[in-house]
């Protein structure tokens, strides 16, 4: 495939990378130029908002105050980051309801985005609705803090990272022990027996979250995901965090190593402080020289027959 036709088709109407993004992006790249070529190209559909989901160097153990019963005095435990994915994980087996859509469908979200100059302004909300193909054989429509597009089909040989297509994601193991080793092979077949490595984790935990992050997964994937992030070295805790609507819960970010895009931390996944559900994301957005502070939770999620269709 001529990647500078691709780059000349590319969307010059499309809003701007965010600092996190370009970083992102950089690290990839760098990434890349260290493998060996893949016979599989990357497609070039828009990354709206890749999570960059979150864990640090170590383990951390906090303590969360939790009630015991209606009048009691509060109690504390310690909860760790794993005990939340882990919880988390737990709870998605318990609400999961499978589905199986057909490769001509859409999977159709509607994503809630509130953000708030950090320097203090008014804040702002946004309604993201947008209808992806599940097989990427149709146009998708998506919306990303109010910017609408379409997204074309997928030519023979693309793809997406992590994968979009739901045959290819009910190729993804369940087994949290093999998921993170399925996700560092993507463009190969995976080698169980090879151990994953330091440098193996930064981009694994990307691919992670972004499986978190789609609305509809083949059964049992998402837990996986869960459960598998959990082990990736590192998982920094955060308590007292609250989402989108002031609801408390805990948070999870990920603090990479020195040299990565996520030094700094990334965005801060938020569970339900007694359930460990999950609730949204916090995270921040650099745009125009204004820092905001963004809160992200999906309202709703369906399989449809047609764009412009809502459940």
């Amino acid at each position: 495939m001529n990647e500078l036709k691709l780059l000349r088709e590319w969307d010059a109407d499309a809003p701007p990378l965010t600092d996190a993004a370009r970083a992102r992006a950089r690290f990839r790249l760098h990434q890349a130029m260290r493998e060996p070529a893949a016979p599989t190209t990357i497609g070039r559909r828009p990354l709206l908002r890749v999570a960059v989901a979150a864990v640090a160097a170590a383990t951390v153990t906090a303590t969360v105050v939790v009630a015991q019963n209606a009048g009691s005095s509060p109690r504390t435990q310690p909860v760790s980051a794993a005990t939340v994915l882990r919880g988390a994980a737990a709870e998605e087996r318990r609400l999961e309801k499978p589905i199986a859509p057909r490769d001509d469908q859409f999977i159709y979200t509607k994503e809630i985005i509130k953000e708030t100059p950090v320097g203090g302004g008014p804040t702002k909300t946004y309604v993201d609705e947008s209808w992806n193909s599940v097989d990427g054989s149709k146009k998708s429509y998506v919306s990303e803090l109010g910017y609408t597009q379409w997204v074309p089909v997928f030519q023979p040989g693309q793809t997406t990272v992590p994968p979009s297509k739901w045959s290819e994601l009910k190729q993804l193991p369940t087994d949290p022990a093999k998921l993170p080793i399925a996700l560092r092979d993507l463009f190969g077949r995976a080698d169980y027996d090879r151990p994953m490595k330091a440098d193996d984790w930064p981009m694994v935990q990307s691919h992670l979250s972004g499986l978190l992050r789609k609305a509809v997964l083949p059964k049992g994937l998402r837990s996986a995901a869960y459960e598998a992030l959990a082990t990736v070295p590192g998982i920094k805790l955060l308590p007292g965090r609250t989402d989108a609507d002031g609801r408390p819960g805990l948070g999870i970010q990920y603090v990479g190593p020195p040299g990565t895009p996520w030094a700094d931390g990334g965005a801060v996944l938020v569970f339900d402080a007694k359930t460990y559900q999950y609730l949204g994301m916090r995270d921040q957005r650099r745009a125009g020289g204004t820092t905001y502070e963004q809160w992200s939770t999906l309202a709703a999620n369906a399989v449809v027959d047609r764009v412009m269709q809502r459940p």
